[in-house]
């Protein structure tokens, strides 16, 4: 890879920094903890001097000390606790203070952080927020640990300006400010997580994180140089649990109920750690499991949209039954360890391991309106997804100004299906058994045209209600019927992929004087990426080909069978009987067998796979060196300015397959051609931060960065597809000379910090986006065949502005019992444009959309109440309709849109002593389900319904 001049003249100016750093200057060093933890954020001063410094998330302190003061009064101050007053003897010599405890006050505020079981976390959330140079917000684990959030994507779902997907009840993605979900980076420590998940998009799967894994959650909305810069979004850093001040153990278990499966959970944590050595040794580990039955009823609905008449493309194609109903296991552990041999040197190891299995039948059931027949699919998912990975760093004083921290990181993120066991390796996946049964007699409440539609898209109005369908038959004697369904096909959709990373970094910061700080550093990150993106094999009776002599298509009841898991009802939510609509299905090893050698050799079935599936497959690297510089300087007291410039030079690297399918005289040709293509860009990045301490409580922040975003990797690989032996001809391709989408952002910000514990803030925020990716499809005269090329490819500029306010403010000025009220409140809107270009005949239009998973509005509010070691949290989320799929062909009447969602959970806690606290969660409270549609809301695409879940239990300090 070549490097960018840019990053070779800041890898010459650290080298000259590290040199050149000598200095009189004198230095104080220390640890400052309470109330048996560290406390991040807390503001050290000089009395009497414009000089201050603040803790880091392990509360440790440098102030550096530019004349040749004989001593120095230190201030120390912290939301909670009394100021702590220190006279500091220099002499000329720098100064070791080991670890400074401060006192609990005894005021009304200090009984609050003390004996609240919230608000001691709050306090050092909003203490690392208000000290922070970027615009960021902060969630503690403690308070992760009493909201009924099992996994990182649901942790991080409550705090401002932040939505999540769902995938089947449970969150696994997370955006902010509205922006598509690969335009958030997620991090791990200050580095961004490798991504491998169904899409193959470098969007982070976050289920496979227990929340139990995580110390501090940082979601930081205008980043500064030595984040990493393709943040379009946002940045969400989660940071993994050190080495406690002391030793400490501490264990969680409940048990709960879903009452949807009528099946049992478990949730159960342990975590343990200590100081050796006079304290220079420190380990922390944990471990977490989360294992819980789970289900849901799918209304799935396709339309005709490639029909050639208007009216006809909002009639009924498919009606699908889908009933999940399975298990999940989610498991975490996480090593942390550190080795102090003074206080000016430190090295340190992480290690996390998580896993998430996602084990579920599905029993689908289909009617085919098109074809006049029902299909019934039966398949066993067991997807594994996997995130594990070590990190080993150091921080170091390499003089009284010059610093220097390092890291090396690997981390592992694989998504794989090892089913069937009874097919050869590379042919497993996703196992989908196909059986069909013909409609004899017709439907009837077909309109005039012989399509069925619903009331309201019918030509004649003849038509049904989306949740009140009636199939319509003719014949009462062609209800689903085992004995006359036919297997009409096996498939395996193959979805592995995995991505490793291997990392490298460097970072100085120099404390040229009390008022300007020097930072600067170097980022290597080697990716490897290894996927498919949506291989299919099919196997095909012989006898549904019209093979003479094959034999006769095996009949569903002839199979091995299982009970239908009816549990409490089969599509309760809709509206009529459904009981006609489910039968038996297979056994799990029956659907196993039906893919073996045996079982197809005996019953004609053969291997029609798709030549195509060589395209899908891809493997490859990218290669990023990055380099930053950035300065900070107090302009007084009061204004802070942050500056500094990024660069990040990327090279990929990427292997796939060119199919080329055609016909000539009436023979079919198929030529597979391997390919390889490599592509580099240079994404420089300034930055500029404003900072203004208006008083002790109030701050405003303005910033101005430039951020962006690669594409993913599915839209990059250079595969290519053509098939003229179809109608139309098509041509479908990856782009490897796709551009990286850029933004330019400008953030406005103001917090107000309530002298009881409490926040209010708001801003404005604005997006100017270049070279938005998106698929684009048209049609073309290739070799005089009218043919459709699909080819991902940028958009013209889109933008995107909004405006979010918050309030966290508890009771305080009420008395006695009402005191202990409080509300957590945050709202934020968001507007975005963006133009598809779309053919009309010879005409181009460019439609105008809103970026895909972008909602309007977002809000979570939450009322709690916490006094006396009583805790309880009503907490509802708020996410309003997204655009989730773009139809450049057809135009925005046939866009697929996720409608708004308000999700309600309760959360409460009691102290029951000194150690053990007594909790309940209960989620989704109103059984709110997950709605897609086509244009028009009631012509839905998807309706989900999850019905509540819950556990209580205990959590056990046995140390602490």
């Amino acid at each position: 890879m070549s490097i960018k001049p840019t990053v070779i003249k800041i890898y010459y100016f650290l080298m000259m920094l590290f040199l050149s750093a000598t200095s009189n200057a004198q230095q104080i060093k220390g640890t400052i903890i309470g109330n048996g933890s560290f406390l991040p954020g807390a503001t050290v001063s000089v009395v009497g001097k414009q000089q201050q410094t603040f803790t880091d998330i392990n509360g440790n302190f440098s102030l550096v000390i530019s004349d040749q003061a004989k001593s120095v009064k230190l201030n120390i101050t912290y939301i909670g606790f009394d100021t702590y007053l220190k006279e500091i003897a220099l002499n000329g010599n720098s100064v070791e203070l080991g670890e400074l405890m401060l006192t609990e006050s005894k005021s009304n505020l200090g009984n609050v952080i003390v004996k609240g079981t919230l608000a001691g976390s709050i306090a050092k959330a909003y203490s690392i927020k208000r000290t922070s140079l970027a615009i960021m917000d902060v969630l503690a684990a403690d308070a992760i640990g009493k909201l009924p959030d099992r996994n990182a994507a649901e942790a991080v779902q409550r705090m401002q300006g932040v939505a999540v997907a769902r995938y089947h009840g449970e969150a696994d993605q997370a955006t902010v400010r509205g922006t598509p979900f690969a335009w958030t980076s997620t991090l791990f420590n200050g580095s961004r997580l490798p991504a491998a998940g169904v899409y193959g998009t470098r969007a982070s799967i976050l289920d496979a994180v227990p929340s139990e894994m995580i110390q501090y959650v940082q979601v930081a909305k205008a980043i500064t140089p030595d984040m990493e810069g393709d943040a379009i979004g946002g940045a969400i850093n989660f940071i993994t649990r050190t080495a406690p001040v002391k030793r400490t153990l501490n264990i969680s278990a409940a048990g709960g109920y879903n009452n949807f499966s009528k099946d049992g959970t478990f949730n159960g944590s342990i975590a343990w750690g200590d100081r050796f050595f006079k304290g220079k040794l420190g380990v922390f580990v944990s471990a977490a499991i989360w294992d819980r039955n789970w289900g849901t009823d799918s209304y799935d609905v396709t339309y005709n949209t490639g029909l050639p008449t208007a009216v006809q493309r909002n009639s009924i194609n498919t009606v699908q039954y889908k009933r999940y109903m399975g298990k999940r296991q989610t498991y975490g552990s996480n090593l942390g360890m550190e080795w102090k041999f003074n206080s000016s040197n430190r090295i340190y190891a992480r290690a996390l391991l998580d896993k998430f299995n996602d084990i579920r039948p599905v029993y689908e059931h289909l009617v085919d309106f098109s074809n006049i027949r029902y299909q019934y699919n039966y398949r066993l998912s067991e997807y594994q997804t996997g995130l594990n990975g070590f990190e080993l760093g150091g921080e170091h004083q390499l003089s009284k100004k010059l610093s220097m921290n390092w890291q090396a990181s690997n981390y592992n993120s694989s998504f794989l299906i090892e089913t069937p066991n009874t097919t050869p390796e590379n042919q497993r996946g996703l196992p989908i058994a196909q059986f069909r049964q013909r409609i004899t007699g017709g439907l009837n409440g077909l309109a005039s045209d012989g399509k069925k539609y619903w009331y309201f898209d019918s030509p004649d109005k003849t038509g049904d209600d989306p949740m009140n369908l009636n199939i319509g038959l003719k014949n009462p004697g062609d209800q689903l019927d085992a004995s006359r369904l036919l297997l009409s096909q096996l498939v395996i959709a193959q979805l592995d992929n995995t991505e490793q990373d291997n990392v490298a970094q460097v970072n100085f910061k120099w404390d040229a004087n009390p008022r300007f700080k020097l930072k600067g550093g170097l980022k290597v990150r080697n990716k490897v990426r290894d996927g498919i993106n949506f291989a299919t094999l099919v196997w095909l009776p012989n006898a549904s080909l019209g093979i003479p002599n094959s034999p006769a298509l095996v009949v569903m009841n002839s199979l091995k069978r299982a009970e239908f898991p009816l549990r409490g009802g089969y599509f309760k939510e809709l509206e009529g009987d459904q009981s006609k609509l489910y039968i038996d299905p297979l056994s799990k090893q029956q659907l196993f067998d039906l893919y073996s050698e045996q079982f197809r050799t005996a019953n004609g079935i053969g291997n029609y796979s798709p030549i195509t599936n060589a395209a899908t497959k891809y493997y490859g690297t990218e290669s990023v060196l990055a380099g930053y510089v950035m300065g900070e300087y107090s302009a007084s007291d009061k204004l802070t300015l942050v500056g500094g410039l990024r660069n990040e030079s990327t090279t990929i690297t990427l292997n796939s397959s060119k199919i080329e399918t055609v016909r000539i005289n009436g023979v079919t040709t198929n030529t597979t051609t391997a390919v390889q293509k490599t592509s580099q860009y240079n994404a420089l990045l300034p930055m500029v931060h404003l900072k203004f301490n208006a008083s002790e409580q109030t701050i405003f922040r303005a910033a101005f960065t430039r951020t962006f975003a690669r594409a993913n990797f599915p839209d990059l690989i250079p595969n290519e597809t053509t098939n003229f032996t179809t109608t139309p001809a098509t041509i479908t391709k990856g782009n490897p000379d796709l551009q990286p989408t850029f933004s330019s952002n400008f953030d406005l910000m103001g917090e107000h910090y309530f002298k009881g514990l409490g926040l209010i803030s708001g801003g404005l925020f604005y997006k100017k986006i270049k070279n938005t990716i998106f698929t684009d499809r048209r049609f073309e005269i290739i070799n005089s065949v009218n043919t459709l090329v699909a080819q991902p490819k940028n958009l013209d500029d889109a933008f995107l502005v909004g405006a979010e306010i918050g309030i966290n403010k508890r009771f305080d000025f009420l008395n006695g019992f009402w005191s202990g009220f409080g509300v957590d409140v945050n709202y934020t809107n968001i507007y975005s444009e963006a133009f598809v270009p779309r053919l009309n005949g010879t005409e181009i239009i460019k439609d105008k959309t809103s970026l895909p998973n972008q909602s309007r509005n977002i809000y979570n509010a939450i009322l709690f109440y916490e006094r006396n070691g009583v805790m309880v949290r009503l907490a509802g989320n708020y996410r309003g309709k997204s655009v989730e799929t773009i139809n450049q062909l057809l135009g925005p009447n046939f866009y697929i849109w996720t409608d708004k969602n308000f999700t309600l959970d309760l959360s409460s806690t009691i102290t029951i002593s000194k150690s053990v606290r007594w909790f309940v969660e209960l989620n989704n409270l109103t059984n709110e389900p997950l709605k897609t549609y086509m244009g028009d809301k009631r012509r839905v695409t998807m309706v989900e319904w999850y019905s509540q879940r819950g556990q209580t239990g205990i959590r056990w300090d046995i140390i602490k």
